[in-house]
């Protein structure tokens, strides 16, 4: 296979709740994983939810990283996926220690594909080859 990132996928439990319901922490918590995985911001949105929760997303030159806090819970799911350079671990161990989690579930995917499968000419011939689609409008 030709490698072109790596996803990791968190689960993680026991963090507490005002950590997860803090949005200027979580912000901090992105930036320094950023840092300590070796990666570039490009752009980054937190949003409150009411009456608790918070998601956050970083768009990042290698990709992503995004966080959905679930502070009633005690809960956070992490996606971190960074192609070239970076290093995801490094991220999400930050941010595992950022909101103290004492519990995370990882699970890595290698992204990429394999030579000679999935060339463009051939998926847009074969795979997504245009089609007649029925509307409304054209029943009448």
């Amino acid at each position: 296979m030709k490698q072109l990132g790596t996803h990791l996928i968190a689960d993680a439990w026991q963090s507490p709740g005002d950590l997860l319901n803090d949005p200027e922490r979580i912000r901090r918590a992105i930036l320094d994983a950023i840092e300590a995985g070796g990666a570039t911001l490009i752009d980054l949105c937190v949003h409150q939810f009411s009456p608790h929760g918070v998601t956050a997303t970083a768009t990042l030159a290698e990709s992503h990283i995004a966080i959905h806090t679930w502070p009633e819970h005690g809960y956070f799911a992490a996606d971190l996926f960074f192609c070239g350079a970076g290093d995801p671990h490094k991220a999400m161990k930050v941010l595992q220690s950022a909101l103290e989690a004492k519990q995370v579930k990882l699970t890595e995917f290698t992204r990429g594909f394999e030579p000679g499968v999935g060339i463009l000419e051939s998926a847009c011939e074969e795979q997504y080859a245009p089609r007649a689609v029925e509307t409304s409008a054209a029943r009448v």
